[in-house]
């Protein structure tokens, strides 16, 4: 039998590919082989679902930076590296997964929200607290701002018009947006990999 577990994942996969609102509840009994009764008997609704799916996805991309930065030693590289792996999963998004969110299921949004907003303050402020400690970054930084103008919703600005992930390779992407960015505050006797 199939558990809550495999419906939220298999849900999640097909919600980020056709867009939470337009693929169905009966879409995904009829792809599962399962009535839309045994859904709602893990479910109270379709945003119970939705949300579950975005915890999953958080859950999931979570542990893989947990592997990936626990050996590497440098912050600025850290930050490239988590970058790199989500822009991997964005890729495979559509854009109405990400504005659907904020239309159709606002307790998805939020929790989307509080993932974005506690990565950027969390994950990469600290990142850039220990790169400032560390004396890579230039004198008068403001990280906070800094944050703010290239870090926060970048995921919008890919998908606002064309989506940016059909356009251009990972690879541009993450050094026009991210890559560069940290570039123009570090110093010039800093480099990394990503620099080169």
């Amino acid at each position: 039998m199939i558990g809550k577990e495999h419906i939220i994942a298999f849900a999640a996969e097909k919600f980020t590919q056709f867009g939470s609102k337009r693929f169905t509840m009966d879409e995904l009994a009829a792809l599962l082989g399962i009535s839309k009764k045994t859904i709602y008997q893990y479910f109270s609704s379709k945003e119970d679902l939705v949300v579950a799916s975005i915890q999953y996805l958080i859950n999931e991309y979570n542990e893989t930076l947990e592997h990936l930065i626990k050996s590497e030693k440098d912050p600025i590289t850290s930050i490239i590296l988590m970058y790199e792996k989500a822009f991997e999963r964005l890729k495979y998004f559509k854009p109405s997964f990400i504005f659907g969110l904020r239309k159709y299921y606002p307790l998805a949004n939020k929790v989307f929200d509080d993932f974005r907003n506690n990565f950027v303050k969390e994950r990469i402020y600290s990142l850039l607290k220990v790169a400032k400690e560390k004396d890579i970054l230039l004198e008068g930084v403001n990280l906070d701002l800094f944050c703010d103008l290239y870090f926060k919703r970048f995921e919008e600005v890919a998908f606002i018009r064309n989506n940016l992930f059909d356009v251009y390779s990972n690879t541009d992407l993450l050094n026009h947006f991210i890559v560069f960015s940290l570039r123009g505050i570090t110093k010039p006797n800093y480099s990394n990999p990503y620099f080169e």
